[in-house]
């Protein structure tokens, strides 16, 4: 009978890089497969020693760093202005956003007090900040913004409690154009990052109802939606908009061929997908 690694080994492994066929071997017993994991855990090891130190002094930066300034200038580049909002904001903000106590998504909130808490989105703040300017701009405001956002999520594969987004919205959009719009601001967005292995569907979410997501196997990059929609009249939007949001990290995961998204992350075991202690 064959065995597979011990979940004490698969980890380490996972944590050095190795690659999926590695994981999945199986042996005609344990000291044949403790004898591999010896072998190949030191390989991994050198491998990453070596990469970290072809970094030194080479004035190197994260691929979640060099992902976020490519997209900052595409948006720019398109007419696009950058805004910063703020990371903690109140409670009455996701409560029009249909978060209320007894949402799931409540339950993933980091809360700071009983009214405010970490932005597990950047969507309330967009809202305000775009219904601010349409009234001085008028059509087209184009906003976007990138930044952290913290949520209770699973420790899985695909799952930060912090993670980076970058959301983009238009206002002004010609009315029945919205979903035309929202796949060209995709294929512009993926093209400049140089994403090609996706594909776009729609899907639902408990909050906006139908989206336009990007995925790339069986990972969501993107979720888009438009408007008119049921939020926009307790944000005083009365306009058509299309908005998109973008998991950083995950973006970078796929570029990078990653299968665990803390390589990428804000991180002190990784640097640029490398192991740290090691």
């Amino acid at each position: 009978m064959s065995i597979t690694w011990t979940t004490t080994q698969k980890q380490r492994l996972m944590e050095l890089g190795a690659v999926q066929e590695l994981a999945t071997r199986t042996f005609g017993d344990a000291a044949d497969r403790d004898q591999s994991f010896q072998r190949i855990e030191s390989e991994l090891v050198g491998a990453n020693k070596q990469a970290l130190m072809a970094h030194k002094g080479q004035g190197s930066r994260p691929v979640l760093n060099e992902l976020g300034d490519k997209l900052i200038d595409c948006l720019r580049r398109q007419g696009f202005s950058q805004v910063n909002t703020p990371i903690i904001i109140a409670k009455s903000t996701l409560e029009r956003m249909t978060i209320t106590d007894d949402s799931p998504l409540a339950e993933q909130v980091f809360w700071v007090d009983h009214n405010k808490c970490l932005r597990p989105m950047l969507a309330p703040n967009l809202y305000s900040v775009m219904k601010d300017l349409y009234r001085q701009w008028g059509d087209p405001v184009r906003i976007f913004e990138i930044g952290s956002c913290f949520r209770k999520e699973s420790q899985g594969k695909y799952h930060l409690n912090e993670f980076t987004m970058l959301n983009l919205v238009e206002m002004g959009v010609a009315d029945g154009q919205q979903e035309n719009r929202l796949r060209a601001l995709i294929s512009m967005v993926m093209k400049a990052v140089g994403m090609t292995n996706y594909k776009v569907e729609k899907n639902s979410s408990e909050v906006y109802g139908e989206t336009i997501d990007v995925v790339c196997g069986d990972l969501e990059l993107s979720s888009g939606a438009y408007g008119p929609h049921s939020l926009d009249n307790l944000w005083g939007v009365f306009t058509p908009w299309v908005g998109l949001g973008i998991g950083v990290e995950r973006l970078a995961m796929a570029l990078e061929g990653h299968r665990n998204i803390k390589r990428v992350g804000r991180s002190l075991s990784y640097w640029n997908g490398f192991r740290l202690n090691i």
